[in-house]
């Protein structure tokens, strides 16, 4: 029951952001909107480096000196991973006229909610890889912290949620129970990448340190490659910064609290 209840979390996370619609008439504010994406990088990277990273090394070190060699690796695929999705996969950011991704014809709509499902799968995989070392018995990975990880993950979910549905109302004149839905269903691949993640553990405990590295690498990525540079542009972007401490503070105190 704990299993399932860490899982649903995140997603619970994305469902009330994208609730936001039946609030508000328009997009989030400015300034808050770049607030809360400093926020969601703040904790995404804080988990990546304490959920994810430190418990990697952890596991190798009877390695030794090359006890950083599995997180090391895993965070490079990780990157590579996200890096050809964003290829191969059409898609539209937020604030952006050109679509990403190879030539189609899908609505401006449909890419945008595209754009934010790509970048969940990761995510989802984070939680999914975290409860499967905890199952497996591995003992830098409590329930603790694997709860801690998808509390972190919810809360930088929420903006997210409400950064999709709210667009989708304003600009696409969607209803507001459709952008709901579409704004929650970005969030539904979360629950699904941790679910066969979790299912193919029984295979994937021998590499759980790479595996753990490789989340992270493509969390980071998703910072870097969105996050980051949306808060950053135009005015106002120290507020950004101060969501970024904000967000990243608060996931450590999680994880270090409650690990």
């Amino acid at each position: 029951m704990n299993v399932i209840i860490g899982l649903l979390i995140p997603f619970a996370g994305t469902t009330l952001g994208a609730a936001c619609v039946f609030f508000l008439r328009n997009q989030l504010n400015p300034k808050l909107q770049k607030s809360l994406l400093g926020f969601a990088s703040g904790v995404m990277v804080a988990a990546a480096v304490w959920s994810l990273l430190i418990p990697a090394m952890d596991m190798s070190d009877t390695m030794g000196r090359l006890a950083f060699i599995p997180a090391a690796v895993g965070l490079c695929l990780g990157f590579a991973f996200l890096l050809v999705l964003d290829v191969v996969i059409p898609h539209l950011h937020l604030g952006v006229t050109e679509a990403e991704g190879p030539h189609c014809k899908l609505k401006k709509t449909t890419m945008l909610v595209l754009a934010v499902t790509l970048h969940n799968i990761p995510e989802g995989m984070a939680v999914g890889v975290v409860f499967s070392g905890m199952l497996a018995g591995q003992e830098q990975i409590t329930l603790a912290a694997a709860l801690a990880l998808s509390i972190g993950i919810a809360i930088q979910n929420f903006p997210e949620g409400a950064v999709i549905s709210l667009p989708l109302r304003s600009e696409a004149q969607m209803s507001r129970a459709k952008a709901f839905v579409l704004g929650t269903l970005s969030g539904a691949v979360e629950p699904v990448a941790a679910v066969i993640t979790i299912a193919l553990s029984r295979f994937l405990t021998p590499v759980l340190p790479y595996l753990l590295a490789f989340a992270a690498g493509a969390m980071l990525y998703v910072v870097v490659e969105e996050l980051i540079p949306e808060a950053s542009q135009g005015e106002h972007s120290n507020l950004g910064t101060i969501g970024f401490a904000a967000g990243f503070a608060l996931m450590m105190i999680l994880d270090v609290a409650l690990g």
